[in-house]
């Protein structure tokens, strides 16, 4: 039993590092001019984004419409 729960733990945070590595393509990050229009979106980085254009410009690759929860 104990072997089946290391199992999971071990996928389940290696799971969760592959889509932090996932979270931002550098080949998407460019030098876009962005609208000054604040609708924010949070990053999958829990980083908030004044709006989609500047998540996209960083190379964030999905987002939630709104500000970050702080935790």
């Amino acid at each position: 039993m104990r072997a089946i729960i290391l199992t999971v733990a071990i996928f389940y945070h290696c799971a969760k590092d592959n889509d932090s590595q996932d979270c931002i393509d550098e080949l998407k990050i460019s030098n876009t001019v962005c609208i000054e229009i604040y609708d924010p979106v949070c990053g999958c980085n829990n980083k908030t984004y004044s709006n989609d254009c500047y998540a996209n410009a960083n190379g964030i690759t999905y987002y939630t419409k709104g500000e970050c929860k702080v935790n």
